[in-house]
């Protein structure tokens, strides 16, 4: 059986991906897929990524050189894989710098993996959404080189970045980055800030709307809510830096006069 037709609409793509596809056709054996596997890897037409996934190389390159697409090998690392937090602003074409790091979100474990110039890794997806089945909120589909991928939205990123600061990079990576979307859903951000529960997220959220009003459109109603869920003390907007804050009464944060005066170069 020949593979032509799988391998045109899949750039990258999982044994289970082909066993569906050779089920249809009536040859679900397993001795067929390994048959399979093994001849397109000695003519260099797929290149294996790790196990049970491999990456399709075009017709005439070189298998080791030919390019895959770091995305796609991400989104297929667990069943359920979301692109998430640094790697959505690339996706989205909003990072200020590039990765060779790539992040995405899942429920199920997966061990790091390092291929060719990139590592990709799982996190955990936040346990408040977990307990309350809203794993996918704020995750969009897309198709890439003809291949589907799931990837969280600017207003889910937006709160991600700073929910886990340590995901994304320095302090000036975040502002510089979220500084560069124009337009975020503002009610589904107050609604996603809701869910995971965290007053600290929720006032950092604040302060950077605050912080870009007219930009942004924040008004009252975006706000207020977000207000309410703010800390009943004060929290340090980062953990273990207690030197040169100020505190923000409106939001109960002590923030790093560094990142107040957006002094890049000073921000640890």
């Amino acid at each position: 059986m020949k593979l032509n037709e799988f391998l045109s609409q899949h750039a990258v793509f999982t044994v289970d991906e082909l066993d569906r596809f050779l089920s249809r056709r009536g040859s679900a054996k397993p001795n067929t897929r390994k048959s399979l596997l093994a001849y397109y890897c000695s003519r260099g037409r797929i290149v294996h990524v790790r196990r049970g996934l491999y990456a399709t190389v075009p017709l005439g390159t070189d298998p080791a050189s030919s390019p895959v697409d770091p995305y796609l090998v991400a989104a297929k690392m667990t069943a359920d894989a979301v692109l998430a937090y640094h790697t959505a602003l690339e996706f989205h074409g909003k990072a200020y710098s590039l990765y060779t790091k790539l992040l995405y979100t899942s429920a199920s474990k997966s061990l790091p993996l390092k291929f060719r110039s990139h590592e990709i890794r799982g996190v955990p997806v936040p346990h408040p959404l977990r307990a309350k089945g809203e794993e996918m909120f704020g995750v969009t589909c897309h198709k890439r080189s003809g291949v589907e991928l799931r990837v969280t939205n600017l207003e889910r990123t937006f709160v991600d970045v700073l929910d886990r600061p340590d995901l994304t990079g320095s302090w000036e990576e975040i502002w510089r980055s979220l500084e560069s979307v124009e337009f975020f859903d503002l009610d589904q951000v107050v609604e996603y800030v809701r869910l995971l529960e965290n007053a600290t997220t929720a006032a950092k959220v604040g302060f950077f709307l605050e912080q870009h009003k007219e930009t942004l459109m924040a008004e009252d109603a975006h706000l207020n809510p977000l207000r309410k869920l703010r800390p009943r003390q004060p929290h340090y907007l980062i953990r273990g830096k207690r030197k040169d804050c100020q505190w923000v009464k409106g939001w109960n944060l002590m923030i790093p006069v560094e990142i107040l005066n957006k002094s890049w170069g000073e921000v640890l």
